[in-house]
């Protein structure tokens, strides 16, 4: 298609496309709720992300919002920065300025989880810089079953089962918000294709050493089994809704516990004692989050461990997450670690 003619598709808000309407509308409604003027768009050059991409363009049409497109260059491969380049090209034809933020750290473990706290952290400078407080990320539908089984291998608890939230809060003002959770990854190639033309696909999303491409990989095995995607989806959806009662029980036992000055945290030992393992794990990860500001906490099973090392040893003194965290008396103390 031509750019002129996806330029009108773009400008029209995808009218002549029922289906793609319908999703541009659903878009538009859930940026309307934060009344912003400023948003960020994190782009890959996936066809998730340019679907977003054309959506976050059609809703600056129509409401002349202050949308910036930014791609993170992690240089984990040689071409990296050779396919940053061509997405910028790809996005200019249809008048979007591609702001391209490199990765200088490097990163040999834990590649794919690192590269995530790397991208977010630039993301959110950059939001600091442009007095941006929205993020806007394209995980669909698919993205959110593949978290689910991810998190269900990992032995996660209901809180990892409840999968990727639609809005999180990242830094102090800074919101994670994922419009198109609700929505197929075929639907958000159908718009990149229209609109673009084309997408890059990262070749890293075919190496089966990560866990999410075996997990993504099980997809057909799983459907011929007659397990399909939307059972899962109806699964995840209850589960949410368990959590939501869960979080109103937690939210009153975490006021009751947790003490919080400026610089560290106190927890009651005698009523911690009391609690059960899920309720002792979900205090102690939103006491880390909440002292140290970080988005993504240890996982659970560190929490754990930590949990029985607190039991185990009367004057245990341990560090996790950014935190230094020691057993006193009556309390648990937490102190933010002072890094050199």
């Amino acid at each position: 298609m031509s750019k002129k003619n996806s330029n009108v598709i773009l400008k029209n808000r995808f009218k002549d496309y029922d289906e793609l309407s319908n999703i541009y509308l659903n878009f538009k409604k859930k940026l309307n709720l934060f009344k912003k003027k400023n948003f960020l768009i994190a782009v890959s050059g996936g066809p998730d992300s340019l679907a977003l991409a054309a959506l976050a363009k059609s809703y600056n049409y129509e409401k002349r919002s202050k949308i910036f497109y930014v791609l993170v260059d992690h240089k984990l491969r040689k071409d990296s920065s050779r396919e940053a380049q061509l997405v910028k090209k790809l996005l200019k034809k249809h008048g979007i300025n591609l702001y391209i933020l490199k990765n200088n750290k490097i990163i040999n473990k834990n590649i794919q989880s690192e590269a995530r706290k790397v991208r977010y952290s630039l993301l959110t400078s950059f939001c600091k810089k442009k007095n941006i407080n929205v993020i806007l990320t394209a995980h669909n539908l698919e993205d959110q079953v593949e978290t689910f089984f991810i998190r269900l291998s990992r032995g996660s608890g209901l809180d990892g089962l409840s999968s990727m939230k639609k809005i999180n809060k990242i830094e102090n003002s800074i919101k994670l918000v994922r419009p198109l959770l609700d929505f197929k990854k075929i639907e958000l190639i159908k718009i990149s294709k229209i609109i673009f033309g084309k997408y890059y696909n990262d070749p890293s999303n075919k190496n089966t050493k990560y866990l999410r491409t075996r997990i993504r990989n099980l997809k057909k095995i799983l459907e011929t089994s007659g397990i399909n995607y939307d059972q899962v989806i109806k699964s995840i959806k209850n589960l949410a809704s368990s959590k939501d009662t869960l979080e109103q029980y937690f939210n009153q036992i975490y006021k009751n516990i947790v003490n919080k000055k400026k610089s560290e945290i106190m927890i009651d030992l005698k009523i911690f004692n009391k609690i059960n393992q899920e309720m002792k794990m979900r205090v102690l990860k939103k006491a880390i989050k909440d002292l140290t500001k970080v988005y993504y906490v240890a996982r659970s099973k560190k929490i754990f461990n930590l949990i029985d090392q607190i039991k185990a040893k009367k004057n245990a003194k341990l560090t996790l997450g950014g935190c230094i965290i020691s057993r006193e008396k009556n309390h648990i103390n937490l102190k933010k670690e002072i890094k050199n």
